[in-house]
């Protein structure tokens, strides 16, 4: 990825908060706009209140589970690109992330250049998604018009 920055929104839930600091620091530091949540619940609340680029979410934490979130957000949300990361990473987990809609499965320490690979593709991966939302919404218009 070149050296410039990357202009995307990013809600990174992870229920350690000396984890989340480092990394908001250091995405922070190239660009990136961060806001953080300690629980699946509060992660909910602000994908509910706001329309993020990418969602890093952690798969093992106390209350819902990683998974549980993402299938939670997806339902309401299915346009939201979701990365999930974990210390305690399994082949089985990751298959299952990624067959609930996550786009990708990484493990921790997190390698920061993949990971804004990971972020950037998300970004470009939901702007097709809403390009492609609002021509097929433009087109249903047009088709309904007597013209």
């Amino acid at each position: 990825m070149s050296n410039e920055e990357l202009k995307a929104n990013v809600l990174l839930v992870d229920d350690e908060e000396q984890f989340l600091k480092v990394v908001s620091q250091r995405l922070g530091m190239r660009g990136l706009k961060l806001e953080t949540a300690t629980s699946g619940d509060e992660a909910i609340k602000k994908v509910d209140q706001r329309s993020f680029d990418a969602i890093i979410l952690d798969l093992v934490m106390p209350g819902k589970s990683g998974i549980d979130v993402l299938k939670e957000i997806k339902k309401k949300h299915p346009d939201l690109q979701i990365i999930i990361l974990t210390g305690h990473g399994s082949v089985e987990a990751g298959v299952e992330a990624i067959k609930e809609g996550a786009i990708d499965f990484m493990q921790k320490p997190v390698d920061f250049d993949k990971l804004l690979e990971k972020i950037a593709e998300a970004k470009n991966k939901r702007f097709l998604i809403i390009e492609k939302k609002a021509e097929e919404h433009l087109n249903e218009i047009l088709k309904s018009k007597p013209w």
